[in-house]
């Protein structure tokens, strides 16, 4: 009910900036979430918060004035209202309403202005991403206001050539929704599979002043996606980050907004794979220059251009990559980044001066990551490693020792002293090596044969054996008796492209040879019963998962079990299938492939699929073909259903009901 300041140093309360309590004009009961305007003078509040996909929702937003204490609607006639963007000034925020279009509010005037009118639900999204762009381009927002105020960027998505997806909903029993208790409902929306139409995307500006808008699209045929758009300390300059369809060249565009005039001053092109996400995530703008991630040797690493398109530095350079970019701070000239220069495993941070002297910060191994204040002298600490829980301390950037420590977790471990012990370990797959973490028992006991259950993801990019504290469902099956392995096989991350890479344009091959000589090595421990072995994985988890049990009668596996798995790339997003395998058109021989649908004939073991029947991002759909192949080669597998459960199968308790059932279904197929 309150935003309250506080003294960094001390950790003591400073000020109270907005009591709900003491509202005037309006009065709202509670907060679930704030902004606070770039000139501290206002705070914008939200309530009410709908959820829209994984990442967006919708709310009521108000405006509180802070020294006259004044709370008002951020608009009156639109209820509910996304991604609100204050302007640099904090005079003015624009944000777009449940019709699609973007509405400009004037603070100062209390006055509301349409910049789009063409809005259309399932037709033209102005101002904020469709549902791909937001699931894998990782955003929320698509607006932009430029230094002086003056221009509001936006970019539009025309989605009326996508194709659309539709899912029943039920009155169910967790939020029930009593309209759907005699004929379901269903849920409608634009959902773009492999080889099918994008939404067309373009950028355009608004001039506040004379309310007239301009096309400042790029003219570049090449152009498929724009995930990101930002102004550079300039309001001339407008930056345009644009993808091709196959996300292997990466090109930035300089626009001046009032011009139109568009010039290209960074690409990036892989011939081995993809360009990663966080060569467009990791973008950081500074007046006289841009720092940006590339994959270009190998290794990702940081890179310094001009505005120009200039290069003017390589920043960090080595066998190893930067998982992390956290700013520069230009009173000292050092760049802070977190890093894989220890081990593939650990999370290393460092500083980098003008004389390209790297200096650790905190520990070398472990997982450490910072948190910088906006002027780059303040920062936060979390650490962790194997044996220690997360520790979280505050530093200035002048200083070695911590001002102080905010949470040190120390209770953690007195709680959850008989926890399992986690040891890491390294094996062969065809010749590569690969790493492995091992979580045995509290009570372990060398003489005795243990079942194992195989836990992974797997996915491109991804890490899951990394040098931190974890506590876990593994946690929970270990206390049941098992030991859980995890191995992050090739494609995984943290290891540069040629490691990453391999899997290019052949999802589920080369991860499967090492998830099942994975199995196979641990099968050979002597502490190991080589005929209890199973496998589970969630989502690219559960896909692998499915890959691995349909390996033939030569697997190693006693059960397995997927949750929310695709079974088929074709039956997923454009973004995310093809930038790992093309279009189907492309590359059909990697997408039959790479299909658990068509390889039902080789399942060896028993199976559990669970699905929540509203998942948005991976469709029931996968489970249903993959079951119906499965009855056409009159073979069965047991399958749990979730109603109105999106991918995460959460609220209600129904994420213990996913593990109990994974535990049960482990339990029967492996005689415990």
């Amino acid at each position: 009910r309150c935003v309250i300041s506080y003294d960094a140093k001390t950790g003591m309360p400073a000020d109270t900036l907005l009591n709900i309590g003491r509202t005037r004009e309006t009065e709202i009961g509670n907060i679930a979430g704030f902004q606070i305007s770039p000139t501290e003078r206002h705070i914008m509040v939200y309530t009410d918060a709908k959820p829209i996909y994984r990442r967006s929702f919708k709310a009521k937003y108000y405006v509180y004035e802070v020294q006259h204490r004044v709370l008002k609607p951020l608009s009156v006639e639109h209820k509910m209202q996304r991604s609100p963007i204050w302007s640099p000034d904090g005079r003015m925020i624009a944000f777009t309403a449940e019709d699609n279009n973007i509405y400009l509010a004037k603070i100062d005037y209390n006055t509301e202005t349409a910049v789009t009118t063409d809005g259309c639900v399932n037709e033209v999204i102005n101002g904020v991403p469709d549902w791909v762009y937001e699931e894998e381009f990782d955003t929320t927002c698509s607006m932009a206001w430029s230094p002086d105020c003056m221009t509001l960027s936006y970019i539009k998505y025309d989605e009326r050539r996508v194709p659309l997806y539709s899912f029943p909903l039920y009155e169910g029993t967790c939020n029930p929704m009593s309209k759907y208790a005699l004929y379901p409902g269903a849920y409608t929306y634009k959902y773009p599979v492999a080889g099918e139409p994008n939404s067309s995307v373009s950028v355009h500006s608004y001039d506040v002043d004379n309310r007239k808008t301009k096309n400042i699209t790029p003219q570049d045929l090449k152009i498929e996606y724009i995930p990101r758009i930002a102004y550079a300390h300039s309001s001339d300059r407008l930056l345009v980050t644009t993808l091709n369809r196959a996300q292997n060249r990466m090109e930035i565009f300089g626009v001046n907004p009032k011009s139109t005039v568009a010039r290209s001053i960074y690409v990036d092109e892989s011939s081995t794979g993809w360009i990663d996400p966080s060569a467009w995530e990791q973008v950081r703008l500074y007046p006289e220059f841009f720092i940006i991630a590339s994959e270009r040797s190998g290794f990702n690493h940081l890179y310094q251009y001009n505005y120009s398109g200039a290069l003017m530095k390589q920043i960090t350079s080595g066998n190893y990559d930067v998982t992390e970019y956290y700013g520069y701070d230009s009173r000292r000239g050092m760049h802070f980044y977190q890093s894989t220069q220890a081990s593939p495993i650990d999370r290393t941070c460092a500083s980098v001066d003008s004389k390209n002297k790297v200096t650790i910060i905190g520990s070398e191994k472990g997982t450490s990551s910072l948190e910088f204040s906006p002027d780059m002298q303040w920062y936060t600490m979390r650490f962790t490693d194997i044996k220690t829980p997360p520790v979280f301390t505050l530093h200035t950037v002048k200083a070695s020792k911590p001002v102080r420590t905010l949470c040190d977790n120390a209770d953690m471990l007195s709680r959850y002293g008989d926890l399992g012990q986690r040891e890491f370990f390294t094996m062969n797959s065809d010749g590569v090596r690969l790493n492995g973490s091992i979580l045995k028992p509290y009570n372990f006991n060398a003489s005795k044969r243990y079942p194992v259950i195989m836990s992974q993801y797997s996915g491109p990019g991804s890490q899951e054996v990394l040098n931190r504290w974890t506590i876990n469902w593994d946690d929970y099956f270990v206390k049941q008796g098992y030991i859980v392995v995890c191995v992050d096989g090739r494609g995984t991350g943290g290891r540069g492209t040629e490691f990453k890479h391999s899997v290019y344009r052949q999802l589920g091959k080369l991860e499967t040879i090492d998830q099942v000589n994975a199995a196979r090595y641990v099968g050979s421990l002597p502490f190991v019963d080589a005929s209890r072995i199973g496998i589970y994985g969630w989502s690219y988890g559960g896909y692998e998962a499915l890959m691995a049990a349909t390996t033939g009668n030569d697997s190693p596996y006693a059960a397995a079990v997927a949750v929310a798995p695709v079974t088929s790339w074709r039956y997923y997003d454009t973004v995310y299938t093809e930038r790992y395998m093309l279009t189907p058109k492309e590359n059909e021989d990697g997408y039959n492939e790479g299909a658990p649908v068509e390889r039902v004939a080789d399942l060896s073991c028993p199976l559990l699929i669970m699905h929540g029947t509203a998942d948005d991002n991976v469709h029931l759909m996968n489970t249903i073909q993959f079951v119906s192949r499965l009855q056409a080669e009159n073979k069965l597998c047991q399958m749990l259903l979730f109603p109105n459960m999106n991918h995460s199968i959460y609220g209600c308790g129904a994420r213990a009901l996913v593990y109990d059932n994974m535990l049960n279904f482990f339990n029967a197929q492996m005689g415990k």
